[in-house]
């Protein structure tokens, strides 16, 4: 009997190696938690760095609206002996505001750069993102602000108000005209491209 005992506690015993066979199993999920940490840490560096390239098509945009339209006068070659013809941006109080939003945004998106790139270098920091998404939704609302006033100037400029008796003067200021458009249509990209910004940040702080 006590040769069958031995033998049945052989049998159900285990062996060194089955017990070193199991050891792993007890460190999985602590491997399992670096790779997933270090595959969300990839997709926010991904997320970064579209993030910096989108603000560099931003400055573009905001930069070149801003030079456009403050640069833009016209003067017809035809005077009278007591009036010259002239249209200039600062003429209009809408137009004024419009430099000035696009030039605030566009230097804020200048001094962001730094905190993108923050969030390349560190794509687990919550802290520049957070930042980033408060400051890019008001730059986001004086970009719109300022682009959607002038775009109701730049229709009346084309198309004129008879019930307001405003005249029509794109068919005299023709290049004033289309230098104003452009500047509103470069401003419409930059808030297009704040509002990916913003969509961006969204993700990678839920993430």
């Amino acid at each position: 009997m006590k040769s069958g005992e031995a033998a049945g506690s052989i049998e159900y015993g285990e062996t060194s190696m089955e017990a070193k066979g199991k050891a792993p199993t007890m460190e999985s999920p602590l491997i399992g938690g670096c790779n997933a940490s270090k595959a969300a840490g990839g997709m926010k560096r991904g997320i970064g760095i579209i993030d910096f390239i989108v603000r560099l098509c931003a400055i573009a945009a905001t930069l070149g609206a801003t030079i456009a339209m403050g640069t833009t006068q016209e003067t017809l070659p035809f005077f009278t002996q007591f009036f010259q013809f002239q249209a200039s941006y600062n003429d209009l109080p809408t137009f004024t505001f419009f430099v000035i939003a696009n030039a605030v945004s566009s230097a804020y998106l200048i001094l962001s750069l730094p905190f993108s790139i923050v969030t390349i270098v560190r794509p687990l920091a919550k802290a520049p993102r957070l930042l980033l998404i408060i400051f890019d939704t008001i730059a986001l609302t004086l970009t719109t602000a300022g682009a959607g006033s002038s775009a109701a100037i730049v229709y009346l400029a084309h198309k004129g108000n008879s019930n307001a008796n405003w005249q029509a003067i794109c068919q005299q200021f023709n290049n004033f005209c289309q230098r104003v458009s452009g500047a509103v249509v470069a401003s419409f990209i930059a808030v297009v491209l704040f509002m990916f910004l913003v969509v961006l940040s969204s993700i990678a702080l839920k993430n």
